[in-house]
């Protein structure tokens, strides 16, 4: 059944109201309604929710996105803010009564200062785009998601995101300096400072990872660090996965802190030699990617430290990357491993929990068992070197009942992160996917200071409403307050 089928029908009255209002000042190529016009943005990253937007924004400047918000504030219009659509826990998931704010319009580089290693961009900016603009004054910027290439930076602080080298040089909210953001109201605000620290509260960090529930951010100042003058990549295969996760533990108890610590299993191999031709060995049930880098004699160093650490752990087979195309082609599996997961699977869902890293053998094992039990395939692929795992859970949407036993195991893996000391979420936020979780994981009184948070910024409740933070009711009814078990129930929200 399609979404438009399960959604309410659209109020046209209302529709034309918020529409004319908005067509005030933006372009009429700049407001979306008509239902072709406003299909492309039902969905972000997890396509298995999806809903029909009531209008679409699209500002092509700070001014208006500002007029935006005061314009759907005076009206009482929800606002889901949006940035490239590449989320993965439908933290962009639009309202069938509401307004979409896109920022993909806001795509300037504003600013690069190569004495203060700083870069001011608006939040439409690919997170590659950064990188590829300091790379003339030998700079770049950190944080590397798998899906750089597309995703935005105003997106990567609404949720936080990480990447394959944030086990030494941090996640989004370690590589921010300064945000501009406009609340609902369309009152402006400015938190941080060019300084590496700011007077009163840290509402840096809590507007990053806030996943647009509290402001809509429209500029950041990001940190750029200098290129490493060397790098390489050591590839360790085991013929075991809870081997190679007791390496990983290995290596963060030798105290080595590589700057990308990695791990795919079988399936993930397999999916992705085909796709780019990394020269992965096949036969091994999981493989370790340990990159180090630096100065030519640190790196050295710590490859010879990394390589005995592996051997020593049972790896059958360490390589050592050789020069800068061979490295490149260890990592490209990593980066390409879920759009991969097509050529095995029709669909497949991505979890995000994070765990210690002492108990990466103890979970993988479990989810070997999960895998058995509710008869579907996991692709188990992640950031080993933070405990960030990122398993794909492979399904086929057409076979009835498959999407609910996958939503099954989802839920069992969050659980099972949350048993071991873990939580769950480490970069894809809570969005829509994992908002029972949260009734799990947080009691009611940590749940209630997060809707205090919120009504402190957005008191009307108009930001993004229904994601992130269940309400004490919903966790209550479901009889989940920061309990285990029972039976499982995801967001009655519309699903392909």
């Amino acid at each position: 059944m399609s979404a438009l089928a399960q959604q309410a029908p659209v109020d046209s009255a209302r529709q034309s109201e918020v529409a004319a209002a908005l067509r005030a000042f933006l372009p009429d190529t700049s407001v979306l309604y008509n239902a072709e016009d406003v299909k492309p943005y039902e969905c972000d990253g997890l396509s298995a929710f999806r809903q029909v937007p009531m209008v679409v924004a699209l500002p092509e400047n700070e001014t208006q996105a500002q007029q935006v918000l005061q314009t759907c504030h005076r009206l009482q219009v929800p606002v889901v803010p949006r940035g490239a659509g590449t989320g993965l826990s439908g933290g962009a998931l639009p309202l069938g009564n509401g307004v979409l704010l896109s920022l993909a319009k806001l795509m300037r580089i504003i600013e690069i200062d190569p004495l203060a290693r700083t870069a001011r961009v608006q939040p439409g900016v690919r997170n590659l785009a950064i990188s590829e603009a300091a790379a003339p004054y030998g700079l770049y910027y950190a944080p590397d998601p798998s899906s750089q290439i597309a995703c935005s930076i105003g997106g990567n602080v609404a949720e936080n995101s990480g990447g394959m080298h944030c086990l030494k040089y941090g996640l989004t909210v370690h590589n921010v300096l300064k945000l501009r953001a406009y609340t609902v109201e369309g009152e402006l605000i400015e938190i941080g400072g060019d300084a590496l620290d700011a007077a009163g509260y840290d509402l840096l960090a809590l507007l990053t990872g806030s996943e647009g529930l509290l402001a809509v951010i429209t500029e950041v100042t990001v940190k750029l660090l200098p290129k490493p003058e060397t790098a390489q990549c050591v590839l360790a295969a085991f013929d075991d996965v809870v081997k190679a996760g007791q390496a990983v533990a290995n290596i963060i108890a030798a105290g080595i802190i590589p700057a990308g610590l990695e791990m795919m299993d079988k399936i993930t191999t397999g999916a992705v030699e085909p796709f780019v031709n990394a020269g992965y060995p096949l036969d091994a049930e999981a493989i370790l990617l340990c990159e180090a880098d630096g100065t030519p004699e640190e790196v050295a160093e710590e490859i010879a430290r990394v390589t005995t650490v592996m051997q020593q752990s049972g790896a059958t087979e360490v390589r050592v990357s050789q020069n800068e195309a061979e490295r490149v082609r260890f990592w490209a599996g990593r980066k390409n491993a879920f759009p991969a997961a097509g050529r095995v699977s029709p669909d497949y869902y991505c979890m995000d929990g994070t765990i210690p890293k002492r108990a990466l053998p103890r979970v993988l094992k479990a989810i070997a068992d999960l895998s058995n039990e509710y008869g579907l395939r996991c692709m188990n692929v992640f950031h080993a070197g933070d405990g960030n795992l990122h398993p794909l859970i492979l399904y086929d949407a057409n076979k009835p009942g498959e999407l609910e036993r996958t939503e099954q195991f989802g839920a069992a893996i969050l659980r099972l992160s949350i048993d071991v000391g873990g939580t769950i979420t480490g970069e894809h936020g809570v969005g829509v996917e994992k908002i029972d979780a949260m009734c799990e994981q947080f009691r009611a009184p940590e749940l209630e200071l997060f809707h205090a948070v919120k009504r402190a910024f957005d008191s009307s409740g108009l930001l993004n409403p229904g994601k992130a933070v269940p309400t004490l009711h919903r966790c209550a009814e479901m009889g989940r307050m920061h309990v285990h078990g029972g039976q499982e129930k995801f967001p009655e929200l519309p699903r392909f």
